[in-house]
């Protein structure tokens, strides 16, 4: 069993077709002189920026003070705060320093961990049935002596450490979960921004070798309906089918909708996407139906790595280790074994749900999509230059970077992760009919959905059998894309006397961020035998690069990065690239999926940032620069029976 639990456990012009809708020039005030704040939009007037009809953004999971590995270890900030922050307002950290947004996000989901919900909220007003407990009283006397480290560590090793609720009183659950309710309820503002309510369910399933198998809860509808039940969480059960069973009655009982989001299959010790459950039987058809039930998208890029692909399992990709977060469990007990990856990694996973189809008849891991941060500190920043880090402890100052976000267990100092090889990723980009939680939950069940690593990069994907060469420049391609084939997240249409599938693809960089370096096409497939197969394809590149025979550009873009003094310029990549694609090795009789992959020119990342702006040096191996990047759901080809 842990004898301690780590934080982290929980822990240009532009095609108006494609087009951002509005340019946005330069900030309205330009502030001469060294800097005063850290954050680089708290002098300047935040607007909405335009964005593209159709395409909102938002993030699916952050936390807040109400959570308990938040706000028992510095996070301070409540709902309130982070629904503020999202739509633009200035808000004071943790640490007392001002903070402002780029632009406001489009959606949120506020998703405090269900384990003892707003527990350090009922410390800090000395709840009268908190107190009344054993354990609260205990963590009560520790937070008043100053004792909050100690106090999050009682309640991590004794409750959450042994999947044990040391609390135990339901009515505790109710009065946190009411609040939280009635706040997304209050900032839910219908075709102008959108509050839905939600809880992080925290499952970490063995003691032992912790893996993680948390998923984010959403719910559709407003609190009259969410009211009606309280969050699921890992003291209830471990296993995402209890989870899902939940789901089911909640559904059942209010008429409403729900979903799952998973996250982190990096460390989950190859269980997110196991061909096993937790019981120790195969996943059957039962299994598969109920999964994508009630998980038709996944997380794969955020703060604590990015899981659309490893390098181990996607050797041929020179893109593939990005944000690689690989050297152990969610807990720092044991190292990652290689057998481990390929039901971890988003890109895998694809190609073994196809394996499960062609022998359970339906795919258990046919998902879209999407990005979110996790940060526990109740603001979503996603950018490099305004990164606030995972947790209160790692908001900007000069040696965050040396921070802990999971310590190892056994002292292995090689199974630690740290501050500075956190991401400041990552967004989820919709495309829904109307900024409310009605269309965007819809178009999330559609999996019409893409994430990126914190830009936001605008994306079109759509798969067809007679796309023309012409038809993504023309003015109605997005007319052309739904009426002639799908868009991400659906499956081909029948073939007909078509030989290959067709795919249109156009992105267009962010107005205030970085050029474009390449557009991508990754193609998975069964191969004949049943063994699992990948492929990329470069669509369009620019700076005149070639596409060889092979389909790729191997010529990099180059890099404008100045690592000394964190700048870049856009005199390289473009601002738009469009392209459309035939799959030159297509086999009628082999299932396959596709999906876009969108990349930036290289940019300085955060820790550059932070290097620049106080002045300090990290050690030689922290990353200085990177490619962001965009992955949108998937389009599957089934062959017909």
């Amino acid at each position: 069993m842990f004898k301690q639990i780590s934080l982290a456990l929980l822990a240009v012009t532009v095609s108006p077709s494609f087009a951002l809708g509005q340019d946005i020039g330069p900030a309205e005030e330009d502030v001469s002189g060294p800097p005063q704040n850290y954050s680089p939009f708290i002098e300047r007037t935040v607007k909405n920026r335009g964005l593209a009809e159709g395409l909102y953004w938002g993030d699916t999971h952050l936390h807040t003070m109400f959570s308990t590995d938040a706000g028992m270890i510095g996070n301070t900030l409540t709902p309130v705060d982070a629904y503020r922050f999202a739509k633009g307002e200035e808000v004071i950290t943790s640490s007392g320093q001002r903070l402002r947004i780029d632009r406001p996000l489009d959606f949120l989901v506020v998703s405090d961990h269900a384990e003892n919900l707003g527990l350090p909220v009922m410390l800090e007003e000395a709840n009268r049935d908190l107190l009344a407990t054993e354990y609260g009283q205990r963590l009560y006397d520790l937070v008043q002596a100053g004792e909050g480290y100690a106090a999050f560590q009682l309640w991590g090793n004794d409750g959450v450490a042994q999947n044990r609720d040391i609390i135990d009183n339901p009515k505790l659950d109710r009065t946190i979960w009411d609040r939280q309710i009635e706040l997304a309820d209050q900032y839910n503002d219908p075709g102008n921004f959108t509050a839905f309510i939600g809880f992080e369910w925290t499952s970490i399933n063995n003691q032992e070798t912790p893996s993680n198998l948390h998923r984010v809860v959403l719910f559709k509808e407003d609190g009259r309906k969410a009211s009606q039940v309280t969050p699921f969480s890992a003291y209830d059960s471990p296993d995402p089918e209890d989870l899902w069973a939940y789901m089911q009655d909640y559904e059942d009982l209010t008429g409403g909708s729900v979903m799952a989001i998973p996250h982190n299959g990096n460390l989950s010790n190859g269980l997110m996407f196991a061909t096993e459950r937790l019981n120790g039987e195969p996943i059957d058809t039962a299994y598969a139906e109920t999964r994508m039930r009630w998980e038709p998208i996944i997380e794969v890029t955020q703060i604590k790595g990015d899981g659309e692909a490893h390098p181990a399992l996607s050797p041929d990709d020179e893109f593939a280790d990005y944000g690689t977060w690989d050297k152990g469990d969610i807990g720092g007990f044991k190292p990652k074994q290689p057998e481990m990856l390929p039901y971890e990694y988003a890109r895998s996973a694809l190609q073994v749900g196809m394996q499960q189809e062609q022998k359970l008849g339906i795919n258990p891991f046919k998902f879209g999509q999407i990005g979110a941060t996790d940060a526990h500190t109740a603001v979503s920043t996603t950018r490099d230059d305004n990164f606030w880090g995972k947790m209160p402890s790692s908001e900007p100052s000069p040696d965050r970077w040396k921070h802990y976000v999971i310590q190892s267990f056994n002292g292995d100092e090689t199974l630690s992760t740290f501050e500075y090889e956190a991401l400041a990723s990552g967004l989820a980009g919709v495309w829904a009919r109307e900024n409310t939680r009605s269309a965007i939950f819809d178009a999330m069940q559609a999996k019409e959905v893409y994430a990126t690593t914190g830009t936001r990069i605008t994306v079109r994907f759509f798969g067809g059998w007679d796309f023309e060469g012409e038809d993504v420049f023309r003015p109605n391609v997005v007319d052309i894309g739904y009426s002639r084939g799908v868009p991400m997240g659906g499956d081909l249409p029948p073939q007909g006397e078509a030989t290959a599938p067709v795919f249109m693809l156009g992105a267009l960089k962010d107005v205030s961020a970085a050029n474009l370096d390449r557009v991508q096409i990754i193609k998975g497939w069964i191969d004949a035998e049943g063994s699992r197969q990948e492929r990329i394809y470069d669509v369009a590149v620019s700076d005149g690069r070639e596409i060889g025979e092979d389909g790729r550009a191997r010529q990099p873009v180059g890099s404008t990065v100045d690592e000394a003094n964190a700048t870049y310029i856009n005199s390289i990549g473009t601002a738009e690239l469009r392209g459309v694609w035939t799959d030159p090795d297509f086999d009628p009789a082999l299932p396959a999926y596709y999906y876009a992959r969108v990349l930036e020119i290289p940019t300085p990342t955060w820790q550059a940032y932070d290097e620049k702006f106080y002045g300090m040096k990290m050690d030689a191996d922290v990353p200085r620069s990177h490619q962001e990047r965009a992955y949108t759901s998937p389009i599957w080809y089934t062959p017909e029976q």
